[in-house]
């Protein structure tokens, strides 16, 4: 009876939190008694899924923009009017086929999601960085049956199988827009049950996995973002992360619950993002962290004469890969105390959150866990270690996917889900990421991890990015390797890098290898692939 009574209290607690927390951000603002009528009703009929926040989203603000893109603008009440359409002639025959996506951010991938939530239609998110052959073999394993691809994907639409219906995406002469325009109105159904969203891990230590989203999250992940970041409805959110990925998803479903207006880029370039940003008043941007780096390169090669007007930008918001401390300053200094890191994995969305404050005092950590996240910090054995120790990093909350679609499991302590990180926490909380669990180097017995010898890189005025890796060494089983980018225009030796990493870091830990690349291999996401990197010396 206690504890029962202590679930009641916690849930009461948290359904408190949830409602202070979207008063803040305006989703309780009256309006039009009409459409706010609708928007409940669409709520109550469809739940929470993205097809369902849309069609709610529509009824409330059909008149506002929803997605600006390289052809236009498109309100709410188009797409939903659209992607109805859509879902009747992909569902023709009563059929909810299994789709695969491999789109680049614009308005015919956002219409397919929608669309297929709508049908209830399972689908699959293909990274635009993998190979035909990759995304071909996906398209077997996964059992798909329709592919909606962009033009530019021809080895994957013209080597699909013929059991795979092959439409193409993006453009007015596109297949879709052909279906949306050649399809009748009709009043579309709930389905049967929610179709469920497969995203491919990131595939940086081996072959990409399946990883089942919950298709009807519910409140908890908007309200866990709306505890740390200022969010607000009728935001203009700039989204230059893939919409493939788990967080530029993420932010697809927190746009379209906010009632947002959504600018998307088929392709990042730094200057045409700022200015996209400046043109649209974009208020948040989404981004990943190599794409700070690129703008704030982008700013000192161009001069402050240049640089559009970004004052309407509250919020920019980065995952996907780690970011650096010294990123996070120098980006702030120059764009002013707006950005936010958040940390997680495929299989975990989100599980802490940093906010600017936590950035300018300790700019490389990952911040705090948001109301509803447990965090730990497990040794080998699963045991908990003090604070400020480093071992394992376990989470849990009400994002945790639902597994993997071959029926591969994730290590589970006590309901906590590894990570497959290494970090620790220190007295206040905050969680720093030391990196890989499988990327520590063993040299002689000593542990590196490489993320604190690449800071140190890093702050070389010459470099513009630097990653270092353990290769095998017969001595000391493995001795580092520092793969390095140098800015245009600028020399630096082997020698002088080891020298700057002597004095700041263990003898053990400093580099024997120095490569010199071009640049380092990114997936789409901007994670440094490091089996990527060539084998042998490319310099010293």
């Amino acid at each position: 009876m206690v504890a029962e009574k202590a679930g009641i209290g916690r849930r009461a607690g948290a359904a408190f939190r949830i409602a202070v927390m979207f008063g803040r951000s305006g989703l309780w603002r009256p309006g039009h008694p009409t459409r706010v009528a609708r928007q409940l009703a669409g709520l109550r009929r469809w739940g929470t899924t993205l097809g369902g926040s849309f069609i709610s989203a529509a009824a409330r603000d059909p008149d506002r923009p929803a997605i600006v893109d390289d052809y236009g603008a498109l309100t709410y009440a188009e797409v939903d009017a659209r992607t109805d359409r859509l879902a009747t002639a992909l569902g023709e025959g009563g059929a909810r086929p299994r789709v695969a996506v491999l789109c680049r951010n614009h308005r015919g991938m956002v219409e397919t999601l929608v669309a297929c939530s709508k049908l209830g239609s399972d689908v699959v998110l293909l990274n635009t960085g993998m190979s035909a052959e990759q995304s071909l073999k996906v398209l077997d394993e996964q059992r798909i049956e329709v592919l909606v691809a962009d033009a530019e994907f021809t080895g994957v639409l013209e080597g699909a199988p013929e059991t795979v219906r092959a439409l193409t995406a993006d453009g007015p002469g596109s297949d879709l827009a052909g279906l949306i325009e050649r399809a009748g109105d009709a009043r579309l159904a709930p389905p049967p049950r929610p179709g469920r969203t497969v995203v491919l891990s990131s595939g940086t230590t081996g072959r990409p996995k399946g990883a089942d989203r919950h298709s009807r999250p519910g409140l908890s992940p908007l309200a866990s973002m709306l505890s740390r970041i200022p969010l607000r409805v009728h935001e203009t959110v700039l989204i230059e992360a893939p919409l493939f990925h788990t967080w530029g998803y993420a932010n697809l479903q927190m746009a379209i619950a906010l009632r947002a207006t959504m600018v998307l880029r088929r392709r990042f370039d730094p200057e045409g993002s700022l200015r996209a940003a400046a043109v649209s008043r974009a208020t948040v941007l989404v981004a990943v962290p190599v794409m700070l780096q690129r703008m704030l390169e982008w700013r000192a090669e161009a001069g402050a004469e240049e640089m559009p007007d970004l004052s309407a930008l509250r919020v920019v918001a980065v995952s996907g890969s780690a970011l650096p401390g010294g990123l996070a300053t120098r980006f702030m200094d120059a764009f002013g105390d707006v950005l936010y890191n958040l940390y997680g994995s495929t299989e975990s969305s989100w599980v802490t959150i940093a906010t600017p404050e936590d950035l300018r005092h300790h700019p490389d950590t990952a911040g705090t866990p948001p109301p509803g996240t447990r965090l730990a910090i497990l040794d080998s054995g699963g045991r908990p270690v003090p604070p400020g120790t480093v071992g394992r990093i376990f989470a849990a909350n009400e994002l945790l996917f639902a597994g993997y679609t071959n029926g591969a499991a994730k290590e589970m302590h006590d309901g906590l889900m590894s990570l497959g990180d290494l970090g620790r926490i220190d007295e206040r909380g905050r969680l720093f990421v030391q990196g890989r669990d499988d990327d520590m180097i063993v040299s002689g017995g000593e542990n590196v991890f490489p993320g604190e010898v690449e800071d140190v890189l890093n702050d070389l005025p010459q470099v513009r990015e630097a990653t270092v890796v353990g290769v095998p060494d017969t001595d000391f089983g493995q001795r580092l390797a520092a793969y390095v980018v140098l800015k245009p225009g600028v020399e630096l030796t082997a020698d002088e890098v080891r020298e700057h990493a002597r004095h700041r870091v263990a003898r053990f830990a400093v580099p024997r290898d120095v490569h010199f690349l071009d640049e380092l291999p990114r997936n789409a996401t901007g994670k440094i692939v490091r089996r990527d990197l060539p084998p042998g010396p490319a310099g010293a």
